[in-house]
């Protein structure tokens, strides 16, 4: 419930403090007073939008702050949120001259999407204009299923019906993609075969250079070879001979020459070694051979890789791989793509017999609500003046599955014996539709345990008896809970347990709103001018105590 209201700075309110009690209040005052004023600066602080056009002084910042009582089956939207949950909360909104607007619950900064998901659970505010709201299929849906009690079982439904949806999407995705693919299937087919016919290897294109680079230069290495055997190992004049000849003079004079050992010793390391060395060089030059068909081979296989790769546009072997590894897995995913597309035709099938269940369970759990709502808004009408009102629910399933289900929602009326059931738009004058609405809402409050009801001048076109009887309605439904009516109605004003009139006030260079609550004695004078107008009479004052029971 609302425990108190500050205003400060907000259209024509400079600043107001109200303090509100569990019950049912009355708030009332002439045209224009301000009343829709009241319930704006209330609105702000439900997650309303607004601009600097609200601020009075232009250069002030607006303000409005509410301290709630919510009920503990809120704490788990307050912790979804990570805002603090307090017994009593408190909410502020404040818009800067700049245009600027910040909101806080309990202190802690929150966005309007959050500040209005946590207000659409501690007030609901009905006007005239939400009347309109009784045409609305989906509005008349989410009627019947409060009703209903279909909160969990439909969360439920909608984890099923996402899971169906994706599945569907991801079907329809992959059919749309294979019939692409098909279409250049044979192209990817020759493509790829010609790249794997190649015999593609890793680091191929290394090994090939060098080895051509070799091959062109066989008649140059076989020379070289050659000529550096014949320096090391030709008779009397090779390097071998001489070196062998110097190592035996060495030798001769070590006896009587003693550093002439380890030169010795050193130049016949030196003579192992180039032997050695000598041997390997004949070796390489005897397997160096001129090989033109080799050559050729070489240089055609360089010729297509090259020419693959240009093909391909690609700039190396490597990706020239990666091509052809591409080109097989699209084939193969082809190949496999009919065996996926069985898969999720049979996990679709599943899941939408699942949502063909579970929308079924919600059409009879709608059609008994129906039944319930039927009988009790027409019993209500009739108590509200309407005798021989007719209501219906109409409930029928759809071919097509949507979030809410399968199910078509109509509220069908008349108002009179003969009339045929039509919809609310075509048959229902403005009073019915605002009974019609009182009925629902009384019926739908009890379900969403909502603290607090406002009801802003909904009871226009009734009056008389009539009136009385929607007051007495609103008393009722305000046990339990918090009611609000901004009312023009004498008979409904009086049945407050609290009343409030709003007015407007003159300075000396501007208009203010106000609004007060009326002492016992205020509310005779009050109650009196609603039931004569700007005269009162002693008949007015005497009809005003009868209806205020002093």
């Amino acid at each position: 419930m609302i425990q108190s209201l500050h205003i400060k700075n907000y259209v024509l309110i400079d600043q107001l403090d109200l303090q509100f009690s569990s019950g049912f209040t009355t708030i009332t005052g002439e045209t224009g007073a301000g009343k829709s004023i009241l319930m704006g600066a209330l609105s702000l602080i439900l997650g309303q939008r607004a601009d600097t056009s609200v601020l009075k002084i232009k250069d002030v910042k607006c303000i409005v702050e509410g301290a709630f009582k919510p009920g503990k089956e809120l704490v788990s939207l307050f912790e979804q949120h990570e805002v603090d949950f307090e017994e009593i909360t408190t909410i502020r909104r404040e818009i800067a001259p700049g245009g600027k607007s910040r909101a806080f619950i309990n202190d802690t900064p929150v966005n309007l999407s959050i500040l209005k998901e946590i207000g659409n659970c501690l007030v609901d505010i009905h006007s005239q204009h939400q009347n309109l709201k009784l045409n609305d299929h989906l509005y008349q849906l989410e009627v019947i299923d409060h009703i209903a009690d279909t909160g969990e079982f439909l969360s439920e439904y909608q984890v099923v019906f996402k899971a169906y949806g994706y599945a569907s999407q991801e079907l329809e995705n992959l059919k749309a993609e294979v019939s692409r693919k098909k279409e250049e299937l044979e192209y990817m087919q020759f493509q790829y075969d010609e790249l794997h016919s190649a015999q593609l290897k890793q680091g191929e294109m290394i090994d090939l250079e060098a080895d051509l680079q070799r091959a062109e230069h066989t008649e140059e290495i076989k020379s070289a070879l050659f000529h550096s055997s014949e320096i090391l190992s030709e008779e009397t004049l090779g390097i071998l001979d001489q070196l062998k000849e110097a190592l035996a003079k060495l030798n001769h004079i070590s006896n009587f020459f003693s550093p002439a050992r380890e030169m010795a010793t050193r130049m016949e390391s030196t003579y192992i070694e180039l032997k050695d060395l000598t041997s390997e060089v004949n070796n390489q030059a005897e397997k160096t051979d001129i090989d033109p068909g080799k050559l050729a081979e070489l240089r055609e296989r360089m010729d297509l890789l090259f020419g693959l790769m240009q093909k391909h546009r690609v700039r190396d072997l490597e990706e020239l791989l990666a091509l052809r590894d591409k080109y097989g897995n699209q084939i193969e995913d082809l190949t496999f793509s009919d065996e996926k597309i069985r898969e999720l035709e049979e996990k679709s099938s599943e899941l939408l017999a699942e949502v063909k269940r579970r929308a079924e369970k919600l059409h009879q759990k709608r059609v008994k609500a129906a039944k319930e709502m039927e009988r009790t808004v027409e019993s209500q009408l009739r108590l509200l003046g309407i005798p021989n009102a007719r209501f219906k629910v109409s409930v029928e399933s759809v071919v097509n599955y949507t979030s809410n289900g399968a199910d078509e929602m109509k509220f069908l009326f008349s108002a009179n014996k003969q009339g045929s059931l039509e919809e609310l738009s075509r048959v229902a004058s403005g009073g019915e539709v605002s009974r019609l609405m009182l009925c629902i809402k009384s019926l739908v409050s009890d379900r969403k345990g909502m603290p607090t009801l406002i009801f802003d001048e909904i009871d226009s076109g009734v009056s008389g008896e009539i009136a009385d009887k929607v007051g007495g309605i609103m008393e009722q439904l305000s046990r339990g809970r918090q009611v609000m009516a901004i009312t023009h109605l004498p008979q409904v004003a009086s049945r407050g347990q609290d009343h409030f009139v709003v007015y407007k006030e003159d300075g000396e260079d501007t208009t203010y709103t106000r609004i007060r609550k009326l002492l016992p004695n205020e509310r005779i004078s009050e109650i009196a001018s609603l039931l004569s107008g700007e005269k009162v009479t002693e008949a007015a004052l005497s009809n005003a105590r009868e209806l205020l029971r002093v």
